[in-house]
């Protein structure tokens, strides 16, 4: 008995200075303005990000020169994989009658209509209470007589608080906006 405690004694001063287990939040798709004639396939390759965005702790802020990241506050999953699962739902769900497919999943299609990728370049505070994403856009048909797009598209988002709720909420309006300035590409 007196040993047993002697072990639990001593396990007692590791079990304290055990990290918290981290609290994981997740990008969730918002609604958007519903557009007719869209393409009949979509295939979304995987987003690709800026470096200093490709962690599992949320970049909060990049600026002056310094990255600011929420310490023991995770993406649920990687942010490339979780940015192109929200881009293919919001364009579903704006795109009615359009199929939309991200490309590095189970489900393929053989030859797409049009193919659309984005490099996220920036997606943090750029004021106090305003959340910047800014992504490199490209979108290509396959009819050869239309002719690709390419640009930079931005999009802002108020932060209604500190918590990294907020914060995660505002970056999910935000990427809503892509996804609003991508289905108009695509509907032209």
């Amino acid at each position: 008995m007196l040993r047993r405690r002697a072990v639990l004694a001593a396990l007692l001063p590791v079990a304290a200075c055990r990290s918290p287990e981290p609290t994981l939040y997740t990008l969730l798709p918002v609604q958007g303005p519903t557009r007719r004639g869209g393409p009949r396939t979509i295939t979304v390759r995987e987003v690709s990000l800026a470096r200093y965005l490709d962690r599992v702790q949320i970049v909060r802020s990049a600026a002056e020169y310094r990255v600011e990241v929420a310490g023991n506050e995770w993406w649920a999953e990687s942010l490339d994989a979780m940015m192109t699962r929200l881009l293919v739902e919001n364009l579903a769900q704006r795109l009615p009658g359009t199929n939309v497919i991200a490309s590095g999943g189970a489900i393929t299609t053989v030859v797409p209509d049009v193919v659309v990728e984005v490099n996220l370049q920036r997606l943090g505070l750029t004021a106090p209470q305003t959340l910047t994403l800014t992504a490199q856009v490209s979108v290509s048909w396959r009819d050869s007589r239309r002719t690709p797009v390419s640009r930079t598209a931005s999009a802002t988002a108020p932060v209604q608080g500190g918590a990294t709720s907020d914060f995660v909420a505002a970056a999910s309006t935000a990427a809503g906006e892509l996804a609003d300035q991508v289905a108009a590409a695509v509907t032209r």
